[in-house]
């Protein structure tokens, strides 16, 4: 019998929480209840709010006595972080679901953010919908908007848990008996921009009996892959569209952070890397460019994306950065730069062109970039020609297998 661990603020929202667990019970789950609030429960849990308070170092009798909000959500957050992975690792449970607005959705997503990608995760929450990045970061939690707020039970607030309740237990009794056929992986990294490129290339891995698995470099996207990256999922790195710099040095709403061409060097995985779309500063509609770049060189994407071009300066700075990060590599690294054009917009004729903003890219590269560790390969074609795409995805065959 499956076992669903019920975490969350059973003081403010026992009532709430009471219904999961009956429910839950009722259509044949166990549960494994852990109290996350920093006073009394409505009904008695498996793991106390003081043993989660003893997790993060706090005295829970002291916390309480502050009358400190932030210094209770901030302990009992980091104390469910740490206890609910090692609850998961011995076998206590097999999914995990939560109820809350802003202060429990805070709480329990990190510890749910922990554990590993597969293991059923569902937050009701009154923050699901609009941003929600803080809490799924690159995890594979569900939030489900609570359309009302988790304030008692009425006819709205029933139908939406019992909804939850359901869902997971669809996850928990439901396997994929359909055999997948287990083939080597490669991560490769996509915009819509170099989608020909990275589309023929993938044609050609999987020919050769690899399976690709693609990620959409929007800043999780590439957070997401350097994530997997380091958990060992990949045997090969295709990162031929690293546009994320442009928008983690010059305030673009895409940004991977500053980590971004690490995972793969620092675990000594093939990475074959290009510079894909680094001609683009991503923005959202049209009127939420930042007033000083509204003169630059702009272009409508869709209603949702404008994107400006990069400068001279910005690509010789984004040229040095990615130096930096693949200089840092332990494995074998190979650069491949498309000396016609590194994106769908950025070809003769077309709205980014640009020769010069190229130029100080590759040259910042070229002058930055330590032979000994990466393998540097200049090719006379655009990002998108098949002969570039091939090239890139023989190498990295060759680097994994040689």
């Amino acid at each position: 019998m499956k076992t669903v661990a019920i975490a969350g603020t059973f003081d403010s929202k026992g009532k709430e929480f009471l219904f999961l667990k009956e429910l839950f019970e009722e259509i044949g789950l166990k549960t494994l209840t852990i109290h996350t609030g920093t006073f009394s429960p409505l009904f008695s849990p498996d793991v106390s709010n003081n043993e989660i308070a003893a997790e993060a170092g706090e005295n829970l009798s002291e916390i309480v006595a502050s009358k400190d909000r932030a210094r209770a959500t901030a302990a009992m957050s980091l104390g469910v972080e740490k206890i609910i992975p090692r609850l998961y690792n011995e076998g206590k449970f097999d999914g995990i679901i939560s109820l809350g607005g802003s202060g429990g959705t805070s709480i329990i997503t990190p510890a749910m953010r922990a554990l590993p990608i597969g293991v059923p995760k569902i937050v009701v929450s009154t923050m699901a919908s609009g941003n929600t990045e803080q809490y799924v970061g690159t995890s594979d939690v569900i939030l489900i908007p609570s359309i009302v707020d988790v304030a008692g039970l009425n006819l709205i607030s029933t139908r939406i848990f019992s909804n939850a309740v359901f869902a997971m237990a669809g996850m928990l009794e439901h396997k994929l008996t359909k055999k997948i056929e287990q083939k080597p992986l490669i991560a490769a990294s996509m915009f819509g921009v170099t989608t020909p490129c990275i589309d023929q290339a993938k044609s050609y891995l999987e020919s050769k009996g690899y399976e690709v698995l693609v990620f959409h470099a929007t800043g999780t996207g590439g957070r997401t892959m350097e994530l997997l990256i380091q958990n060992g999922y990949f045997k090969g790195v295709l990162d031929l569209t690293t546009t994320e710099w442009c928008d983690e040095l010059f305030g673009g709403v895409l940004n991977a952070g500053p980590h971004r061409n690490e995972a793969a060097g620092f675990c000594g995985i093939p990475q074959v890397v290009s510079v894909g779309a680094c001609d683009m500063v991503n923005f959202g509609p049209w009127d939420t460019v930042p007033k000083q770049h509204r003169k630059r060189n702009l272009y409508r994407h869709n209603p949702t994306v404008t994107l400006m071009r990069t400068t001279v300066p910005e690509n010789e700075a984004i040229g040095k950065k990615l130096a930096e990060k693949l200089n840092m590599a332990k494995g074998k690294t190979a650069l491949f730069l498309p000396l016609k054009g590194v994106s769908m917009i950025d070809a003769e004729g077309q709205p980014f062109y640009g020769p010069k903003e190229d130029k100080a890219l590759f040259d910042a590269l070229r002058q930055n970039l330590n032979r000994q560790v990466v393998q540097l390969y200049e090719m006379d074609c655009h990002i998108n020609d098949r002969e570039f795409a091939l090239a890139a995805a023989k190498k990295l065959i060759e680097m994994m297998e040689t």
